[in-house]
């Protein structure tokens, strides 16, 4: 995070602009975005780093489980399918303890089908994927699985330590104070940089070659930043819509906004208070469903009619609902069409087309998955991955920078000083009134992000008033 050198205002000379301009106004401002960008960046780089490095393992994860389980994942391509019924018996047979509540078919060649179950040999909140060979109708193996996206082992540690480094809901508050300051961070650093004195444009785009210490740090720093912030403020943004808090907040306007995500209804014709786009925790003649089934053969040849097919997930019917089909591929164009199949006669019941989905509901569903890294694939992860990389880059250059600026001659401090205080007094009225009123509502939108900078403020308030008693003293 940038951590800038204190730059005195430009004196006003003859023909200058007024104190209301733009220029003088940012020559005002700057002080002090650049003192919240320097103690942001102290203090927050940190949880930053964190998120970071924790993310970009995240980001490869993906590769790596298909060299880690590939023999659960995939197996020899054979002549002929097994039936999807005859294989979720194969897997019932295997974990008889277990309870099916949705199935992964195989979606190309060499693929295994993925059954999922609610079974006591997983901890609550994940499903036992028992994988099952369409060619053969044998199980090649099982692991705990995690998420819609179906993370397995290696990815669902990685993720639970880069959302709360494994200690539940307290561990939360750290990725929201990360994700409640990154945009701050950013935009603060852009702001800095675009209004930085240069001799030519190249350097405001592409670091300076000719530069030596410091200055080269800074130009790095600031060249890498300035690519970057695009994709660290989406970053911030889809990171803080499942938050805690700011998440609530978030999900309350898009409900106003007319942004939810509609769901697929599967309620059977006299069922009471059954849900719709359900999770299928009955799974279908075994304590789920009673009741004539065509089975899940028949559900997705009927889905496949209506034109969902591909990647799907089929969702078994529970008590009171029916089958749901899915598809899966996010990849772009996305296919994430669905219907919902009665299981008595394999008629359709209601279907949904991603494409009628209000667009504040697709924007949310492409930057939750592009923040997951399965929108598009490996292009998808190794952008997070170079992303990731430019943000660490751009933490240690920003600490290397405070550290290069410390006193070298009295070495009094270890580290450099930020800007002084009061930068706020030289803010004109008329920015300095929006400017807080702003702050206050985005503190109370993003709590996480209000209370942490009030704790800052009094901390520097009181360090000013003892600094004030010693200079007294």
């Amino acid at each position: 995070m940038a951590i800038d050198d204190p730059v005195k205002p430009d004196e006003p000379t003859a023909g200058s602009p007024s104190p209301t301009s733009p220029t003088s106004t940012w020559s005002a401002l700057r002080p002090l975005v650049l003192r919240i960008h320097f103690y942001a960046g102290v203090l927050i780089a940190p949880l930053l780093l964190v998120a970071a490095t924790s993310g970009l393992l995240y980001a490869l994860s993906f590769q790596a489980e298909k060299v880690l389980y590939s023999h659960e994942l995939t197996t020899d391509v054979g002549e002929r399918t097994f039936p999807l019924d005859t294989q979720v018996a194969a897997a019932r047979e295997a974990h008889p303890q277990g309870t099916v509540t949705a199935v992964w078919p195989s979606s190309e060649d060499g693929a295994t089908t993925r059954v999922l179950m609610s079974s006591p040999e997983v901890e609550e909140g994940k499903s036992l994927a028992v994988f099952v060979d369409p060619y053969t109708g044998k199980v090649r193996g099982e692991l705990p699985s995690y998420g819609s996206s179906g993370a397995l082992p290696l990815r669902t540690w990685l993720d639970e330590l880069h959302r709360d480094l494994h200690l539940g809901d307290v561990g939360r508050n750290y990725s929201e104070l990360a994700a409640s300051w990154l945009w701050v961070v950013a935009l603060g650093g852009l702001l800095l940089w675009i209004g930085r004195k240069r001799a030519s444009k190249r350097a405001l785009l592409l670091p300076e070659r000719s530069a030596k210490g410091r200055r080269r740090t800074l130009s790095w720093h600031g060249s890498v930043g300035l690519w970057a912030v695009i994709g660290l403020v989406l970053l911030s943004a889809t990171g803080l819509t499942w938050s805690r808090y700011a998440g609530e907040n978030i999900g309350a306007v898009q409900d106003q906004l007319g942004g939810a995500t509609p769901v697929v209804s599967a309620t059977l014709d006299g069922a009471a208070g059954a849900g719709g786009d359900h999770e299928g925790h009955g799974g279908g003649h075994q304590g789920g469903h009673q009741g004539p089934d065509v089975g899940i053969d028949k559900a997705v040849e009927a889905a496949a009619a209506k034109g969902v097919e591909g990647r799907i997930s089929v969702i078994l019917p529970a008590e009171g609902s029916g089958y749901v089909v899915k598809e899966t591929d996010t990849t772009f164009p996305v296919h994430l069409d669905s219907v919902a199949i009665d299981p008595a006669d394999g008629r359709v019941m209601d279907e949904l087309r991603f494409a009628d989905h209000p667009l504040l509901a697709k924007l949310t569903r492409f930057g939750i998955d592009a923040h997951m890294g399965v929108f598009l694939g490996l292009a998808n992860q190794l952008a997070l991955a170079g992303l990731m990389v430019a943000l660490i880059l751009l933490i240690v250059w920003g600490y290397r920078m405070w550290w290069l600026r410390r006193p070298t001659k009295e070495r009094t401090l270890g580290v450099g000083r930020p800007m002084p205080r009061g930068a706020w007094r030289k803010v004109p009225l008329t920015a300095l009134l929006p400017l807080a009123a702003a702050t206050a509502a985005v503190g109370w939108f993003v709590p996480m992000l209000g209370v942490s900078l009030l704790v800052f403020l009094a901390v520097d308030i009181a360090l000013g008033l003892v600094a004030r008693a010693r200079a007294k003293a």
